[in-house]
């Protein structure tokens, strides 16, 4: 054979076996150009979660970005391709990711896929359990440990790395929680009451000791409607309680609430971060800054 034809041989083999190499990469998550593995989180939250975890170590996508609604999400076509090539899929479970199920019935998809809200203690509204567990900082810090977990089940070579990340990341949100009780102790008790766009805020209420006055949406998912009734009874419920102001959320649209408020004379803050996160560089990115920045609108708005 010619030295030339020999060359040609071994270079089509060569390249035979990287094509091998980058399609094994493409269906195990290693898809990424320095070999990280693909985590892939059906929420924002979960997102930013998983990459304080992950570190230097995987590449973290996320199904739902920030500003839109998850309540009716569907997947798309990239989507699906993402669900392909993950290697780990954190899921939030409780309703909120439901357009998850259908892809999850494929064996290799619930191989990988992991619910990180377990062990977190529900709140139940009108039969429902309520999704918004991270409103409440210390849900969120249990959803990091079950992240770290996760990750370190898939790549036992770094378990150390995720969980001390773990650690320092549930730091910073018992943080966030102290600095949130200091803001909400500036708010006299008599104006604690909260009106919401929906029922996003039933942990962060509760954990902080504020009062639910109603939501313009009377429901845990954004898909309900409120009728005529219903809008009459909370604006005359609004006036019997002196409310200060109406909270409604980034991610809808706040049409209703802000005719409300108009009919009630209160005051709206239409900016909240309900089942969202804000965008990159907003300093509400992460789930801490979130909190934070939502608590301090609150408080500006009940003073």
């Amino acid at each position: 054979m010619k030295r030339t034809s020999r060359r040609s041989l071994a270079l089509f083999s060569l390249l035979v076996a990287v094509a091998t190499v980058l399609g094994a990469c493409g269906r195990d998550g290693r898809g990424t150009p320095d070999g990280k593995f693909q985590v892939l989180a059906t929420t924002v939250q979960i997102g930013s979660l998983a990459r304080q975890v992950a570190g230097e170590h995987a590449d973290v996508r996320v199904l739902v970005k920030a500003g839109v609604d998850p309540h009716d999400y569907e997947l798309s076509t990239g989507d699906l391709r993402a669900i392909e090539r993950a290697s780990v899929i954190l899921r939030h479970g409780i309703g909120l990711d439901s357009y998850l199920d259908k892809a999850a019935n494929d064996a290799a998809t619930r191989a990988k896929t992991i619910v990180v809200t377990g062990g977190i203690e529900l709140r139940v509204q009108g039969g429902e359990s309520d999704p918004h567990v991270w409103q409440n900082p210390l849900n969120a810090g249990i959803m990091t440990s079950n992240i770290a977990d996760a990750l370190a089940a898939r790549d036992p070579a770094n378990a150390n790395d995720y969980r001390k990340n773990a650690a320092a990341y549930r730091a910073t949100l018992e943080d966030a929680d102290r600095q949130i009780r200091e803001l909400v102790e500036t708010v006299p008790p008599a104006n604690r009451k909260m009106v919401t766009n929906h029922d996003a805020f039933g942990y962060f209420i509760e954990r902080y000791g504020l009062q639910f006055v109603g939501a313009v949406i009377p429901s845990l998912s954004t898909q309900a409607e409120p009728s005529a009734k219903d809008i009459a009874a909370l604006e005359d419920t609004i006036r019997r309680e002196k409310v200060k102001a109406i909270f409604a959320e980034s991610s809808l649209e706040p049409r209703t609430a802000a005719q409300i408020a108009k009919d009630t004379g209160v005051r709206i803050v239409d900016d909240l971060y309900g089942d969202s996160l804000g965008p990159p560089g907003s300093g509400a990115d992460t789930v801490d800054g979130m909190l934070l920045a939502n608590a301090r609108k609150i408080a500006d708005a009940l003073r």
